[in-house]
């Protein structure tokens, strides 16, 4: 039985081939733009998710400011100054706390004897190296002994070892840094980078925290940075009250401490790539809705045709089901070869465009950060869940026309 409805839905579309073949581009194209769209999306949120990749995103960092309320007895304006002992108060008071590193910034002369720039000398210990997946080219990050020693030994980044040596080997030459001479014991690998010159990670320079004093104040530090495990939010409330109570500042005061949390702001992206991603979905269920409207104007037409043919059915004994099957296996076997093809097409074209610019357009060492219109089987089911709706509505209706002709008016229509 099934085989001879699906046998007749089959003449009845070659019978029709112009109009066949119309109606099966616009469920192509329909379904090619929602997969397309999906595709589009979730290489949106890719990018966004290798953006922050290349950080550790359980990190926080932590750098003093100035009060804004009043706590205490304390008037709001009261500067807050981070010390190593905020360091030992965070390892016991944080839950989670995996590691964490003081660090001090300076910009200082960095020279070699053919070139002098002034760069960035950022003194961290060396679990900084984990703490912000610091990933090495040459060489080795500084261990703790170097920490203890205070050893004249640094990192430098990428863009770093090109200025100073035009590409040629860096490890265990000699830079001055503010006429402080330290060793090269390892380079960095590139990182995303967007912003001028004084705003460039690659060129960076780091030596051992201990050693930083030889070139800045260390008493009071620039900045705390850790990694952690567990709720974010809850770290960072945790983190504020333990310093508000020992800085005498209310933990509500985010302007006392500035605190950068990589997870808040990845969390922010991850529901604009989310909302970016339905409203995609929506454009292609509406495009491919007018794509189904197609479908059952198509079949009405068929309906109409065909009346007379319905009615020699009905009398020579076909029920409402027969001729409802009949229809609407015409409308999803249409459906069918649109869908097939229309994804084809959507895989043709994404091997076509390829990588699209989003943030190398910006930014250097960025490529992994473009948008790939990788099409994955997720956005292939649910295009294909959305065409078989369709496909159902879309015949639906014309079908249920065709199974309710009276067969007497059927026979007499002309």
């Amino acid at each position: 039985m099934l085989k001879d409805i699906l046998g007749q839905a089959w003449d009845a579309m070659l019978f029709n081939r112009r109009r066949t073949l119309i109606t099966i581009a616009g469920m192509a194209w329909g379904i090619a733009t929602v997969v397309l769209l999906l595709a589009y999306g979730a290489g949106f949120a890719n990018a966004i998710q290798a953006i922050f990749a290349q950080w550790s995103t359980n990190t926080i960092g932590v750098f003093p400011g100035k009060t804004s309320e009043q706590a205490g007895g304390e008037k709001a304006g009261a500067q807050v100054r981070l010390t190593l002992d905020d360091v030992d108060r965070l390892m016991i008071s944080v839950p989670g706390l995996r590691r964490i590193s003081p660090a001090a910034y300076k910009d200082v002369t960095v020279q070699n004897d053919l070139h002098s720039y002034t760069w960035t000398i950022n003194g961290v210990r060396p679990v900084f190296q984990d703490i912000w997946k610091l990933d090495l080219d040459q060489g080795r990050f500084y261990n703790g002994q170097e920490e203890e020693q205070r050893a004249h030994v640094c990192v430098i980044g990428s863009e770093a070892k090109t200025k100073l040596f035009s590409g040629g080997w860096a490890l265990g030459e000699t830079i001055r840094l503010n006429g402080v001479h330290f060793t090269i014991i390892g380079v960095l690998k590139p990182k995303m980078q967007e912003g001028g010159e004084d705003n460039d990670a690659n060129r960076q320079v780091y030596v051992p925290f201990s050693t930083m004093s030889d070139l800045v104040d260390t008493k009071y530090l620039g900045g705390l940075w850790f990694d952690y495990q567990g709720d974010y939010q809850m770290i960072e409330q945790t983190t504020r009250t333990a310093l508000g109570a020992a800085h005498h500042f209310r933990p509500t005061d985010h302007e006392a401490v500035h605190v950068a949390n990589l997870m808040s702001q990845l969390h922010q992206f991850s529901i604009l790539s989310l909302a970016l991603q339905v409203l995609l979905s929506l454009v292609g269920a509406l495009t491919l809705g007018i794509a189904g409207i197609g479908l059952m104007n198509i079949m009405l037409v068929a309906v109409q045709q065909r009346t007379k043919e319905i009615g020699i059915e009905k009398a020579l004994g076909a029920r409402k089901q027969h001729i409802l099957t009949q229809f609407l296996a015409e409308a999803l076997a249409i459906t069918a070869v649109g869908g097939v093809t229309g994804i084809a097409l959507a895989y043709l074209v994404s091997l076509a465009v390829g990588r699209i610019p989003f943030y190398s357009n910006i930014a250097l060492h960025a490529e992994n950060a473009d948008i790939q219109l990788a099409i994955s089987p997720a956005s292939v089911i649910v295009a294909t869940v959305i065409l078989m709706l369709t496909g159902l509505v879309s015949g639906m209706i014309p079908a249920i026309r065709a199974a309710n002709l009276d067969p007497i008016e059927a026979l007499r229509y002309e």
